[in-house]
């Protein structure tokens, strides 16, 4: 831990917040007397940048201190500019600073080290919207925008070095969780402890008889939330590849529905998202059938990221009771399942 992580909430968001208004110096495309307004901390930092007298914005991202290595940064963004560039999907453009490098690691007096910063051109469009009657089109568009991303990845030549993390068993509720471990999550008890242990444990052998085969493993966004699409007129962009990585194919079904997993009609919109996806690649029954396997995963995941990051309004927003709210998910995977 740094010592930053040691400071209260409030002392990190003003010195994040220096480290921002700092960095904007070193980027020739943004005028002097640009405001910064944080938008969103989760792993990293994002504020959008504007010009008061053009009204022009800018998105720019602080890194989180030691989450991603340099190498994995300028992968992310290789990714995403190949995506956009092979017309697969449309992602955000990273901007050079003025020494023509897209990540600048800028210090500051207020931090003990270097951060990491990354300025993208603004993305105009809207999140979809999460209820309504529309509601199932739009998991059918997170399918056929999700298909296109893997159609991708499967031909695309990867630059040398390529970097970013792997969310397998091991790394999410196993022995090196990237988010911590599930036993930390808030409000745990005995026996909540004793049902979620008999989850990992399915969950872990199904997945070992699933396999990593190249049709069913390999690079995607790893949190395709519709607040991670952008729809603007007729066209629907894709944003945050931070957490894109290594993983099973089906896990990017599986966080379509983070944080509400418990809802009653998950069911109807993973088969929306199936429709979807099979507009534009082949999806056997097998790989579609093991899908809840993959919200297990994620819901569990999540748990150890609340737990984790209880400074953040969202893990503040979902505290115990997503904990408690998992254990009948659980009871009903390991009945099913089982």
């Amino acid at each position: 831990m740094s010592d930053f992580d040691d400071l209260a909430h409030e002392q990190q968001l003003k010195r994040l917040q220096a480290l921002a208004e700092h960095a904007l110096a070193r980027y020739d495309c943004i005028p002097a007397g640009a405001t910064v307004d944080m938008i969103n901390l989760s792993e990293n930092a994002t504020y959008k940048i504007t010009d008061p007298a053009s009204g022009q914005h800018w998105a720019l991202r602080v890194h989180r201190e030691g989450y991603h290595s340099d190498a994995a940064i300028a992968s992310e963004l290789a990714w995403m500019q190949a995506l956009r560039a092979d017309g697969a999907v449309l992602t955000p453009v990273p901007l050079p600073g003025r020494d023509g490098e897209l990540i600048q690691a800028v210090d500051h007096e207020l931090l003990p080290r270097p951060r990491n910063v990354v300025l993208s051109a603004w993305e105009e469009g809207r999140e979809p919207e999460g209820e309504g009657p529309h509601l199932m089109d739009w998991f059918a568009v997170l399918g056929e925008t999700t298909a296109r991303m893997h159609l991708h990845e499967k031909a695309w030549q990867r630059p040398d070095g390529f970097e970013r993390h792997t969310w397998d068993f091991d790394t999410s509720l196993g022995s090196r969780p990237h988010w911590g471990r599930w036993r930390d999550g808030m409000g745990l008890t005995p026996a909540i402890e004793d049902v979620f242990a008999r989850t990992v444990d399915l969950i872990e052998r199904r997945l070992d008889r699933f396999g990593k085969g190249p049709d069913r493993f390999g690079l995607i966004h790893c949190d395709m939330r519709l607040a991670n699409l952008l729809v603007d007129g007729d066209v629907t962009k894709v944003i945050d590849f931070d957490d894109c990585g290594f993983s099973w194919l089906m896990y990017d079904a599986a966080t379509t529905v983070s944080f509400f997993e418990d809802r009653a009609d998950v069911p109807e919109l993973m088969r929306a998202w199936a429709r979807g996806y099979r507009r534009v690649a082949a999806l056997s029954a097998e790989d579609e059938h093991e899908i809840t396997t993959f919200v297990m995963l994620r819901r569990l995941l999540l748990v150890a990221w609340i737990g984790s990051h209880s400074e953040t309004e969202l893990a503040q927003s979902m505290g115990v009771s997503y904990t408690q709210n998992t254990v009948a998910l659980c009871e009903a995977y390991l009945r099913d399942f089982g």
